[in-house]
């Protein structure tokens, strides 16, 4: 667990790429409405997805460095060598990478909401559940950035590998925040699913990226 604290850490003082992903979220929030057009009513409707599809896009950016610098210089080999669990390793590099990269977009999600015309339950809706998502969406990727941290220029086929695992998470994450202003639709159901869902990819992430971890290195 002191490794595990010292490498959360270490890479909380990196930052990594979160600076650039809320960029990039910005710069998404602000020209799709001009593709849409003026249409108030119909941001309003698809601001959510907006929402969730630029916090997805945003957090691949950086993403193939998750595991790569460590990889590199060889500091992946001495943990391997000194006998500490790769699945410990995995979580603090998670953590971390969720707090400098996701965190920073879901604290703009209210400020960016109105941009896209969005009332305050639709925002407190959408605040909640990229909490509840956005952690999945991190095992997800750092799954692919272990299985690409090997390959010299793994970018493109981290998004490949990644992208399809990620539509379940960003169905009913987008599912649960409409659902939460749309009298008929209850917000529970979606809502507990998405929970279901990033626990599962926590579960099998967390592992699948300690084993990969472990085949790079060999």
């Amino acid at each position: 667990m002191t490794m595990a604290w010292a490498l959360f850490k270490r890479d909380i003082g990196l930052g990594g790429a979160g600076f650039v992903g809320l960029i990039f979220f910005l710069a998404i929030v602000t020209i799709l409405p001009f593709g849409v057009g003026p249409d108030l009513n119909l941001l309003a409707r698809i601001g959510p997805a907006i929402l969730w599809i630029g916090a997805l896009l945003s957090m691949l950016l950086g993403l193939d460095r998750l595991f790569r610098a460590d990889y590199e210089d060889g500091s992946l080999d001495l943990l391997l060598a000194s006998g500490h669990a790769m699945e410990l390793v995995v979580l603090a590099k998670v953590a971390a990478y969720w707090v400098t990269t996701a965190l920073p977009l879901i604290v703009a999600v209210p400020f960016f909401g109105f941009f896209l015309n969005l009332d305050p339950d639709a925002i407190g809706a959408l605040v909640l559940t990229l909490i509840a998502g956005t952690p999945g969406l991190a095992f997800v990727g750092a799954f692919g950035a272990a299985v690409t941290v090997s390959l010299p220029r793994g970018g493109l086929l981290l998004a490949v590998v990644i992208l399809p695992i990620c539509i379940p998470i960003l169905i009913f994450g987008v599912s649960a925040t409409v659902a939460a202003y749309t009298d008929p639709d209850p917000f529970l159901p979606p809502f507990a699913i998405l929970v279901a869902l990033t626990l599962f990819a926590g579960v099998v992430g967390l592992f699948a990226s300690a084993s990969a971890l472990r085949s790079a290195s060999r």
